[in-house]
């Protein structure tokens, strides 16, 4: 049964593009891109190492903006259009809540490889694989 509503994950990633133009070449429903800014002071981010000032969190929210507005010219290049959210927290509790509180029946996402230590893991990277394995929906991955 194809989905209604897709979700899909922007982190910036050449991949996480390709999985935009795939979502979009591959659903006629619709889309929504999500943009998760990772807080300055977790351990994704580089907070731990550089001063989370002001400034910083200012860089971050527009970066995020950049990104979905990109995602929106990509869509109407397409004949399409994407609502977009932008949310603070951790890449993969944050899509795993989204998931939860809206009507999105698949994510599709880009997965990358990183030595990581699990096949998996190797395979998918980090917040794939947690959206892998806690999703209530089906989760394409575009490598």
């Amino acid at each position: 049964m194809p989905p209604s509503h897709v979700l899909v994950p922007l982190d910036g990633s050449p991949l996480a593009d390709e999985a935009l133009a795939e979502a979009l070449a591959l659903f006629d429903c619709q889309v929504t891109v999500l943009n998760v800014v990772t807080p300055l002071d977790s351990g994704m981010s580089e907070g731990g190492v550089l001063d989370a000032g002001a400034d910083r969190r200012e860089s971050a929210r527009d970066r995020a903006d950049r990104l979905v507005d990109r995602a929106r010219d990509r869509a109407a290049e397409a004949d399409r259009t994407v609502d977009t959210v932008v949310r603070t927290g951790d890449p993969a509790d944050t899509i795993l809540e989204y998931v939860d509180e809206s009507d999105a029946d698949r994510v599709v996402m880009g997965g990358h490889g990183g030595d990581r230590g699990a096949v998996a893991r190797r395979l998918l990277g980090t917040v794939a694989t947690k959206v892998v394995g806690e999703a209530p929906v089906t989760v394409t991955v575009v490598r």
